[in-house]
């Protein structure tokens, strides 16, 4: 499971209804099960996606037998996808990760 920090103000995009728009907008499909957001896309066999107080959390089930085509265009949209719900692009929620582990939150 992946945490992400989000975005100072964004925290209403944490909530099942918008997520659910955002996986839509973005894969295609999504549907609730459990209490979390469920979508598929491309090499994502399964991505579950809930908020948990300030962060976005994340599980994903990954396809490793897809051509590198379908790998590249998967990785697009999920870092679409995060940067939607998080406000922050893939090289700041980069850098948010590398303070972290400096400081030992991780």
């Amino acid at each position: 499971m992946q945490q992400y920090e989000i975005k100072r103000g964004l925290q209403e995009n944490l909530q099942k209804d918008k997520l659910k728009v955002t996986l839509q907008d973005v894969f295609g499909k999504a549907e609730e099960k459990d209490g979390r957001m469920v979508s598929s896309f491309g090499a994502l066999k399964e991505l579950k996606a809930w908020g948990e107080g300030k962060r976005l959390c994340v599980e994903t089930t990954m396809d490793t037998n897809v051509s590198n085509d379908i790998a590249a265009q998967t990785i697009k949209a999920y870092n679409v996808f995060l940067e939607r719900v998080t406000g922050l692009t893939a090289k700041e929620r980069g850098k948010k990760s590398q303070k972290a582990a400096k400081e030992g939150k991780l």
